[in-house]
């Protein structure tokens, strides 16, 4: 039981002392969650933590109990086995015990489910619609839109991750209540960022709908995580929060421009015409 107790216990050390993705983007050999940069991914990585603590005790539980039983009750120390059907207070146990077990874990989850449903006061709106195999953004209130599209290993700068970086990225103030409403034009896709704690299906024909709220300045990356097709592992999704007059200034500078394109598209249509 001691050395055994030693191995398991050196297991837990390893585990613990590992590398994690406590980042704003995959690590290598990184474990756990990344840091959350939200609320909700906040409650996310505390639920998986009850939750862990709950399986590995069930573990520890299990594995206690077995090794009493291959001690205690093997064929050399009982060569007779005992005969006996029935124990009513064993099996109450077995049963309500479990009961009670999933019952801790449903309400924190339920909890859960309902803050990730939707946000109902959003400050901010951003459209998000996957094609093969890149997005295209559009903030309706703002009038700015862009498409966003993997940039190439060649092309990266010292700093940029691969497969992570794109070419125009979402901007949006610290501490806003951003909802992200997502679709397609051809096949499902899916608009994930782990640090948020979002994960949305982008259906064609249908408007699904997130919200998340980024709690610190910085960085984050995420990818599509449906299997959209053959180039599905690029599409990279890059969001940086900012202060509040950095995105007021982004979206004047870029909504500017959006207006000019709209204004130049108008004028060769006309000329078009003519």
């Amino acid at each position: 039981m001691t050395r055994l107790f030693r191995i398991f216990s050196a297991l837990l050390v390893a585990v613990a002392c590992a590398p994690r993705a406590f980042a704003d983007q995959p690590k290598p050999w990184g474990l756990w969650s990344q840091d959350p940069a939200s609320p909700i991914m906040s409650d996310i990585v505390s639920l998986n933590n009850t939750i862990t603590a709950i399986i590995l005790a069930i573990v520890v539980l299990v594995f206690v109990l077995m090794t009493v039983i291959i001690l205690r009750f093997n064929h050399a120390r009982h060569p007779v086995p005992q005969q006996w059907s029935h124990h009513a207070l064993l099996e109450v146990a077995w049963t309500l015990i479990p009961v009670l077990i999933l019952v801790c874990i449903a309400f924190p989850s339920f909890k859960l489910l309902y803050a990730m449903d939707r946000a109902e006061k959003a400050d901010l709106t951003v459209k998000a619609t996957g094609h093969q195999w890149y997005w295209s953004y559009s903030y309706p209130d703002q009038n700015v839109s862009f498409d966003a599209n993997m940039v190439q290993d060649e092309s990266l700068e010292p700093g940029q991750p691969r497969l992570l970086t794109a070419d125009a990225h979402v901007v949006v103030p610290v501490g806003a209540v951003v909802r992200i409403q997502t679709t397609a034009d051809d096949v499902i896709h899916s608009w994930s960022v782990p640090a948020f704690g979002v994960k949305i299906d982008a259906l064609p024909g249908r408007l699904n709908e997130a919200w998340f709220k980024v709690e610190r300045p910085g960085m984050y990356y995420g990818q599509c995580s449906q299997l959209c097709g053959v180039l599905h592992g690029f599409m990279p999704i890059q969001v940086e929060a900012v202060s509040q007059a950095d995105f007021d200034s982004w979206v004047a500078q870029n909504a500017q421009k959006s207006s000019s394109a709209s204004r130049s598209q108008l004028a060769d249509a006309h000329s078009a015409k003519e």
